[in-house]
């Protein structure tokens, strides 16, 4: 980011070629569609060419390209629930997920991701972050911009309330 900043143009390139893949899968989750977690990406790196001033020299620059990047998809659902649409062109209608796997798997995720949906925003997004993303609550605290025990206290009542729901539907 530093030779970014002084002018580098190949450093760009460098960064997309490094940070894109991480902030497509962690936008996929969020969005649910390739297409849309795609252009979450590009966005993502207009605003880090548009905010780059902005960034503090010596600070890591993952998360603050991983906040970039959740403030967008916040922003996709902000734009949403707004604005409900649905197409009536079957060409234009997404097409359902194929099946990845056996039955029971598939199952599993299906439940995995209603349970999930259950949380609060805030809860949710820590464990996603946490847990799909692997990172560690310091820097989850960091992209949701509050306190590493803020965000551990999320994580402990976000998987204990997974745990009873997802006991709830095995039953």
């Amino acid at each position: 980011m530093e030779a970014y900043l002084r002018g580098d143009h190949a450093a760009f390139r460098e960064l997309f070629d490094r940070y894109s893949a991480q902030v497509l899968r962690m936008t996929r989750r969020h969005l649910g569609s390739d297409d849309q977690a795609r252009e979450v990406v590009q966005q993502t790196f207009f605003q880090l060419h548009a905010a780059r001033n902005d960034f503090r020299q010596g600070a890591r620059l993952r998360p603050w390209l991983l906040t970039i990047a959740m403030n967008l998809v916040r922003e996709h659902w902000r734009r949403q629930k707004r604005r409900k649409m649905t197409s009536l062109d079957p060409e234009t209608r997404a097409a359902p997920a194929p099946e990845r796997g056996p039955i029971e798997a598939q199952q599993r995720v299906e439940m995995l991701r209603a349970a999930l949906a259950t949380l609060p925003d805030s809860q949710r997004e820590v464990v996603e972050l946490h847990w799909f993303q692997e990172l560690p609550f310091a820097e989850v605290a960091r992209i949701v911009g509050t306190s590493e025990g803020a965000v551990r206290v999320r994580a402990h009542r976000a998987y204990a309330r997974l745990k009873e729901l997802l006991a709830e539907r095995v039953r």
